[in-house]
């Protein structure tokens, strides 16, 4: 009997390079250029953190794409659902995103943060859908917050609700990290809402070796949270790698502020100092972005990412521990809003 042997060469392949129209843009319309050339492979061919990290989460934007019927992304013009975003970019990359984003707006925002929304959501072609808090009010779904220390944040819930019945969408991606509160580090990446979109934390399922269980009955839906391992220190170190634009209030700046429970309150339309308040003027940033009710800000004077970076390195407060009023009405205050449908 021959025996024969047959010698395999490794294939050879060659190197392409995807060349696009170069044209004037801003940073927000560079995103897909960027990304998509983008590695997540060190130098030297080992695969980083950051990279893994930007794997799983393109596939699970993926995987929901072609599992679900009606996905949207929430997109505020945080630094989070920027990341969400830029992320989505590079999921379909040279397509566009095959889903809308939307804007739960409680009308009490940060001007800074509105504008630059408008600005990257039209620049980027995306569509974008806005579900009004005073649109909920003014149809009596919910009443309006009075009072001192009033804040709309709460009522989002409604009118969150609202738009996922109205547009039927099955699946909705938020930017939320389990570092960042403990109601948080609870969820699932597919975390499941019954039909009156509430969240049972006690009943989730099991998402052993990165599996997630997509099946729901009519009506129900999930949130997927595809950073749900991400850092905040990891958030900054992708945006400064990407060069990615985010409103110019996360940076420091001098603003008007007056302190209140231990925080630094900036001074808006929607918010005063009361008669015992002192107002100064202080360098501040913000470390996350919500309505401008409960939103504080830190002094600081890092101006750039590699300051943040920096800064954030050291931190021992999550951000929302550090600058959220609403997660400090009570122990359990933000899964008592998640259980109802909070984001």
């Amino acid at each position: 009997m021959m025996h024969m042997l047959i010698r395999y060469s490794a294939p050879q392949w060659r190197e392409t390079t995807v060349t696009r129209r170069q044209s004037p843009t801003s940073r927000c319309q560079e995103w897909p250029r960027r990304i998509f050339g983008a590695s997540s492979t060190s130098l030297t061919g080992v695969k980083t953190e950051l990279g893994s990290l930007v794997d799983e989460s393109v596939t699970i934007i993926r995987e929901v794409a072609a599992e679900f019927e009606h996905p949207v992304l929430l997109f505020s013009g945080g630094k989070d659902s920027v990341v969400m975003l830029h992320l989505a970019v590079k999921a379909f990359s040279p397509a566009r995103i095959p889903f809308p984003v939307m804007h739960i707006d409680t009308g009490h925002n940060f001007a800074e943060v509105l504008e630059f929304r408008d600005r990257c959501v039209a620049e980027m072609g995306v569509r974008l859908i806005v579900g009004s808090v005073q649109a909920s009010i003014d149809a009596g779904r919910v009443a309006d917050a009075s009072g001192p220390r009033a804040s709309r944040n709460p009522l989002q819930t409604v009118t969150l609700l609202d738009a996922i019945a109205e547009h039927r969408f099955d699946a909705v991606f938020g930017g939320a990290r389990r570092d960042e509160e403990r109601a948080r580090a609870k969820e699932r990446v597919y975390s499941h809402r019954d039909i009156y979109g509430q969240w049972d934390p006690k009943n989730q399922r099991p998402e052993l070796w990165g599996v997630y269980n997509s099946k729901h009955r009519p009506g129900e839906h999930f949130r997927i949270f595809p950073l749900s391992n991400w850092t905040e220190l990891d958030i900054w170190r992708f945006i400064g790698a990407n060069n990615i634009d985010l409103p110019s209030i996360y940076y420091a700046h001098r603003r008007q502020v007056f302190r209140r429970d231990n925080m630094w309150m900036a001074i808006t339309p929607f918010l005063q100092p009361d008669d015992s308040e002192t107002v100064s003027e202080q360098m501040v940033r913000f470390r996350t972005v919500g309505d401008a009710t409960c939103t504080a800000a830190i002094e600081s004077m890092a101006v750039t990412v590699g300051d943040i970076i920096a800064e954030t390195a050291v931190a021992r407060i999550t951000e929302r521990g550090a600058t959220r009023a609403d997660d400090r009405i009570s122990e359990a205050g933000m899964e008592d809003r998640k259980r109802t449908g909070y984001f």
